[in-house]
């Protein structure tokens, strides 16, 4: 079969379109035919060798995978091969096959595409996670989501619209961007490359400040966003895509009560029934039109490195899939 891997650290260009023998799968797992695969920024981290936790090499990417089951091992009791399924995986879902456990399985339901269905497991999880068991979201709330145009922020906008926000502040890089957000629910618009956004952001509160604060973007952004917290105001950090890092003085949160909370999705993934059920949740909001999915672009396979390139240049909005 057919894959993506990198030997060393570095740039897109690292990554090879390689052929390997298929996977073997254990009694408990079965073996997907790949047919939409979910690109994040943690891959590209990956690839980089900045992740969270150390990646061996060499490596094959990819945590997101939806297909068909071709074959399944004897003591995969739920499943069978032909079922339409999706899966958030630890690695090697750059391919044309995969070999996945039943526990992290879910069938994907009517209606549903490939390509829907695999936007949804790290980004919609992520975005439910870090809104309500981290960020502890609470009815007429105000939310501030930088990259709101992208895989986790339009998300994020639109759940925090059904858990009940009552201000959504959407900040992103273009115009293009933050009308994507405004449809997705978000009801104020923001610029973060302009300068001024905070006085922005501090107008639209009343000089109060947000509740709730979801930051990926790293270094000044960061920096700047924990001025914009009201007091009990709690930012959850889940990534740093501009490569810079933050510093700050934990003393200055106490004069307003104020959190910094972290979130890595993999922690979660340790409560098999807390997964379980936000992505049951998930799933409904999707069949009954409340969550909608934009698919900002779709790459063959073999040109993985462009689709890396397109999502580190923050010019997509949505999520980008690669397609075996």
């Amino acid at each position: 079969m057919k894959v993506i891997k990198f030997e060393e650290f570095g740039g897109p260009d690292v990554l090879q379109f390689v052929e390997v023998e298929k996977p073997d799968f254990a009694d408990t797992e079965v073996i997907v035919e790949v047919k939409a695969i979910g690109i994040n920024y943690a891959d590209t981290a990956r690839r980089e060798g900045k992740y969270v936790v150390q990646t061996e090499l060499p490596y094959i990417p990819g945590s997101e995978v939806a297909g068909i089951i071709v074959a399944s091992g004897k003591n995969v009791e739920n499943f069978k091969a032909g079922d339409r399924v999706v899966a958030l995986i630890g690695s090697a879902g750059y391919a044309e096959f995969a070999a996945v456990d039943e526990s992290v399985l879910t069938k994907i339901p009517e209606g549903v595409d490939f390509d829907q269905a695999v936007a949804l497991p790290l980004q919609g999880l992520s975005a439910y996670h870090i809104l309500k068991t981290m960020g502890r979201i609470q009815k007429g709330e105000t939310v501030l989501i930088h990259a709101a145009a992208g895989g986790v922020g339009a998300i994020a906008v639109q759940l925090a619209r059904i858990f009940g926000a009552e201000t959504i502040i959407a900040t992103a890089s273009t115009e293009e961007k933050l009308f994507h957000a405004q449809k997705m629910g978000a009801t104020h618009l923001v610029n973060y490359t302009e300068e001024g956004w905070v006085d922005k952001v501090k107008n639209i509160t009343g000089g109060r400040g947000v509740d709730l604060a979801l930051e990926m973007v790293g270094g000044e952004v960061f920096n700047k966003t924990l001025k914009c917290l009201a007091p009990f105001g709690r930012v959850v950090v889940f990534g740093a895509a501009s490569g810079e890092q933050s510093s700050f003085s934990p003393g200055q949160l106490m004069r307003k009560n104020q959190s910094v909370i972290g979130f890595f999705l993999p922690q979660i993934m340790r409560y098999p029934d807390l997964i379980q059920q936000s992505f049951d949740e998930l799933l409904a909001y999707m069949k009954s039109g409340e969550l909608v999915l934009t698919i900002g672009g779709v790459y063959p396979l073999a040109e993985a490195a462009k689709a890396h390139y397109s999502l580190q240049g923050r010019k997509t909005i949505g999520k980008l899939v690669l397609r075996p």
